[in-house]
């Protein structure tokens, strides 16, 4: 088996780590925090110095960090995944940024004679947990050749969407169908409550409905009670809209929708929910309307 490098061992990132730990691999690893990462030390990970340091002990590389500029900052610099890679590495980010930032890192890469893959997710705490996430993957199809088992070891579904900087083009492209959904949700729910219908009856028919997406499945119960810790951020998601937005102006594609949803997440940072789950834009709406917020957990 190669030897597998992780960069980026956070709420996500740490369970894809853990999946190929027990899937047999052996990997090596980073985190911003390294006290954070001792559960997976404790499975039988590597615990590195620095990014570079993963990629100099590995010959495929992973990430999973939060945004554009995070991601030039575990790949480029003298410390970074790109200056450590060997030729014929392969160097898999599996984060949520822009198609730019992906590409300016691919050329990066290239130029040490390796390559790269963009292969975001799409899904949730619980699906990664459960083995069922949904990966995307821009680059050479035969580089996906290469990798397809250990990306198998994280999620089942694999879909190839072109060149580089398409997979997080089609990530961005659903998380704004997700943040317009669970805006969309809130507002259903809160105009039920002020007909006059109980909450938890209006939540239980709308997740029985012809409108419950998956992700409404998971996430609608949390405007009933939120969650302990976030299964993705408000203000990831606020991220995701505005790189989604910027996406948009580039290839000249109007996202009105889009546009009010990424206000409404801006409010919540404002009000203080940012690191609540993206369903404390519920909090946001139910104050404009004069009705009580979703107990926490």
């Amino acid at each position: 088996m190669a030897a597998l490098g992780f960069v980026g061992l956070g709420t996500m990132g740490g369970r894809m780590a853990r999946r190929l730990l027990d899937a047999g691999h052996a990997v090596v690893g980073w985190n911003r925090t390294p006290a954070k990462a001792k559960p997976l030390v404790d499975r039988g990970l590597r615990l590195a110095d620095s990014p570079r340091a993963v990629a100099e002990a590995a010959e495929v590389i992973f990430s999973m960090v939060t945004d554009p500029a995070a991601l030039r900052g575990v790949a480029l610099g003298e410390d970074g995944i790109v200056a450590g890679l060997r030729p014929g590495a392969v160097y898999v980010d599996m984060s949520t940024v822009s198609p730019a930032a992906t590409r300016e890192v691919g050329e990066r890469v290239r130029a040490r004679g390796a390559a790269m893959l963009d292969a975001p997710v799409s899904g949730s705490i619980s699906t990664l947990e459960q083995g069922q996430l949904a990966i995307m993957v821009g680059g050479d199809p035969a580089v996906l050749e290469r990798v397809r088992p250990y990306l198998l070891a994280i999620g089942p579904t694999i879909t190839h969407v072109g060149p580089l900087g398409l997979a997080v083009a089609m990530k961005l492209a659903i998380n704004l169908g997700l943040g317009i959904q669970m805006v969309a949700f809130s507002e259903a729910v809160l105009l039920a409550e002020k007909a006059g219908i109980a909450r938890e009856a209006a939540v239980d028919a709308l997740l029985k409905s012809v409108a419950a997406s998956p992700m409404l499945k998971y996430r609608g119960p949390f405007v009933l009670k939120m969650p302990e810790a976030a299964w993705a951020s408000a203000q990831l998601m606020e991220k995701d809209l505005r790189l989604a937005l910027d996406l948009g102006r580039e290839a000249g594609v109007p996202l009105p929708t889009t546009a009010l949803a990424s206000a409404l997440y801006t409010a919540t940072r404002a009000a203080g929910l940012a690191a609540q789950d993206m369903a404390a834009v519920f909090d946001v709406l139910a104050r404009l309307g004069g009705l009580r917020e979703s107990p926490k957990a």
